[in-house]
């Protein structure tokens, strides 16, 4: 069987046609490391792909035609049959009442032919939100400035920042990635670029707060605190200095009181993330004592063993272990208690956060999940009229194949991860449920192929995480998208990301507030475009230029642009160009969940990040001007409550 052969059986489409029209055939060489990345399908006869059923809904499934009839057919959880039946023709209509969960489907027809095949049973939709129509207050943690912190945002800055955002009427905050990332690489600061999904970035914790904080010890390194809290960027090798000495500081003392009474709470934890968080200390301990990528350790760490770990964790490094499981049990109940201050506001979303749509290939996630996770293969996008070479962004990203040999587990748990503490998440590149630009490393991005992923079954098990969650998924949506998907995504519950910026018509006209979709999140920006002061100021285009970087727009363009926002205001008897009127214009869609970003209410110019740029522009370190305690006055209330009126809540303590 030829390569183009074995691609198409395992969903690889080898050859496209690309944003500018050009077509691209995958090359041999590509497609054999492709290939050999990707864990192969067993072939089924009987069913084809995974089976979706829907509560409340008819489900039936069609039969291969090679299936010989009658076909037996059990749902199976672990050892106890859910329900059973026979198919005497090629259909199989399954019973109305099955119980929400994920199975596995076992077949036989008359020949003897067996196989067996994942089975979801899931709610009709996601979980739709319990409010109406309502804004958030977007920001970066890092950037948040106050008397006490350590030069970066922390966890008890953002329980200010959520009494913040409840006084100004908001239902939430949202916040970028808290992902784990790599403490022996603070550079790599990138919130989008993690180590794992399932575990936090422990430079958010507010080490004074952590049970047994040696005040006395850190005294000394007042003065060092105090520089970094004044610095204008954050100092991400300090920081991580200061806090790491802190964390470990902490955990001795903490380890030397046993009857301490948060020993038991500790321990809960445990017990409650189980042996994923025992993997994950183990993994980290692993990678400091090697000092390499995980493919290259000694042979007996290269994949996950329960049984080795179990041995690890009772020799020497033992306590290092627990000092992994000990930061991620204080970063947690750090956030917990972030969620519970806005649970007490009663803000009705609470922390809306975001879902990177990779890993970095030498973290804990693609160890932990090598058949899920390719680390050989990066997700990207194909050339475009924005960028011509196409895209690679470096992180590995899940296969199909690998998700449903472990009955998309993998995917739950990361879900999960973020789901525990936010009442909204956004899946970044949602697009890539459905199929995956993937990239073999060594290879230019315009080599690429796309591998379609189970975009139902997905989909499916997203509904059953939101609904037991009570989670609202946004999926970002932006860029070229497939005939249908957004329609599919819809009746799912799965929430649309809808761009002001990109919200134009052929001939640069902003779209009017009809166009906004109701179940949506609207918004006037992201974190990789500009502000508005620096979008209106042109400033954008100039920094972009003065980096080397074409930043794809003219300035006749953007005068054009400034000008169309004028008339679409106007329009609305919105007779001022500040941010505040276009949070206005916004707040008149349609559209259940505005975010407005605490950067455009600040009139910060500098955007907190500029895809292709690593050292040219400080990406993901920019502090805001002002500190948390002065942002109410740093701002236009009046302003503010005027664009956000109908959306504004009422808080009970004013």
């Amino acid at each position: 069987m030829d390569l183009f052969t074995k691609a198409k059986e395992r969903g690889i489409q080898t050859e496209f046609i690309d944003g500018q029209g050009h077509r691209h055939v995958t090359g041999d060489a590509a497609l054999k490391i492709i290939l050999d990345a990707l864990p192969a399908r067993t072939p089924r006869r009987l069913v084809g792909e995974v089976v979706v059923v829907r509560s409340g809904r008819p489900s039936r499934t069609e039969l291969g035609q090679a299936v010989t009839l009658p076909l037996h057919w059990k749902i199976v959880a672990g050892l106890e049959v859910i329900a059973q039946g026979e198919a005497i023709d090629r259909v199989i209509a399954w019973p109305p009442d099955l119980p929400e969960g994920s199975y596995r489907l076992h077949l036989t027809d008359a020949a003897s032919v067996s196989e067996e095949a994942p089975l979801i049973v899931a709610p009709p939709r996601a979980f739709g939100g319990d409010f109406d129509r309502c804004w958030l207050l977007a920001a970066q943690l890092y950037s948040i400035r106050s008397a006490r912190n350590w030069g970066i945002g922390d966890f008890t800055d953002l329980e200010g920042l959520i009494e913040l955002a409840g006084q100004l009427g908001a239902e939430g905050v949202g916040l970028n990635p808290l992902h784990a990332l790599f403490d022996d690489r603070p550079g790599d600061c990138s919130p989008y670029s993690p180590n794992s999904r399932l575990f936090l970035n422990a430079l958010y914790i507010d080490v004074e707060r952590l049970p047994g904080f040696p005040a006395r010890a850190f005294t000394r390194r007042s003065a060092s605190i105090a520089r970094l809290r004044q610095g204008d960027l954050v100092d991400y090798a300090a920081v991580a200095d200061l806090k790491w000495r802190a964390l470990r500081s902490a955990f001795r003392k903490f380890r030397a009181d046993p009857q301490s009474t948060r020993q038991q709470d500790f321990a809960d934890f445990r017990a409650e993330r189980g042996p994923l968080l025992s993997r994950f200390a183990c993994f980290e301990v692993l990678r400091h004592k090697f000092k390499r990528p995980w493919w290259e350790w000694p042979e007996q760490w290269r994949q996950p063993d329960e049984i080795e770990c179990a041995a690890l964790r009772k020799g020497p490094d033992a306590a290092e272990i627990e000092f992994v499981e000990f930061v991620q049990w204080a970063a947690d109940r750090q956030l917990q208690s972030c969620r519970a201050v806005a649970t007490r506001l009663g803000l009705k979303v609470g922390l809306y956060l975001d879902v990177a749509v990779g890993v970095q290939s030498d973290g804990f996630d693609a160890w932990n999940e090598q058949a899920a996770i390719s680390r050989h293969l990066a997700v990207g996008a194909p050339p475009d009229p924005l960028n011509t070479v196409g895209q690679n962004w470096g992180l590995a990203g899940f296969n199909a194949a690998g998700l449903e040999i472990q009955s998309f587990e993998p995917y739950l748990e990361m879900l999960r991860a973020s789901m525990r503490y936010a009442g909204a998440i956004r899946l970044d590149h949602v697009l890539g449920l459905k199929r995956l630009y993937l990239v073999p490393h060594g290879f230019a991005a315009d080599n690429g192929v796309y591998v379609q992923m189970p975009f139902e079954a997905l989909l499916a098990v997203t509904a059953q995480e939101s609904v037991a969650h009570r989670c609202v998924v946004i999926g970002e949506d932006l860029g070229t998208v497939p005939e249908g998907f957004r329609d599919q995504m819809a009746d799912w519950g799965i929430w649309s990301y809808q761009v002001m910026m990109f919200e134009r018509d052929n001939h640069g006209a902003f779209r009017d507030v009809d166009h906004y979709l109701p179940n949506a999140l609207v918004t006037f920006n992201t974190h990789d475009l500009s502000t508005y002061a620096g979008w209106r100021s042109f400033s954008d285009l100039a920094l972009k230029r003065s980096i080397g970087i074409d930043p794809g727009e003219t300035d006749d363009a953007r005068w054009h642009a400034l000008t169309m926002l004028t008339h679409v205001l106007r329009h609305h008897a919105i007779d001022r160009d500040d941010f505040y009127a276009v949070a206005g214009f916004l707040a008149r869609t349609r559209s259940r969940l505005l975010a407005i970003s605490l950067e455009d209410l600040l009139g910060v110019t500098d955007q907190p990040n500029i895809p292709g740029t690593v050292n040219e522009h400080p990406n993901w370190r920019r502090r805001l001007p002002v500190a948390i305690s002065g942002i109410a006055s740093a701002i236009d209330l009046i302003a503010l409550s005027a664009a956000t009126a109908g959306r504004t809540r009422i808080d009970p303590a004013l």
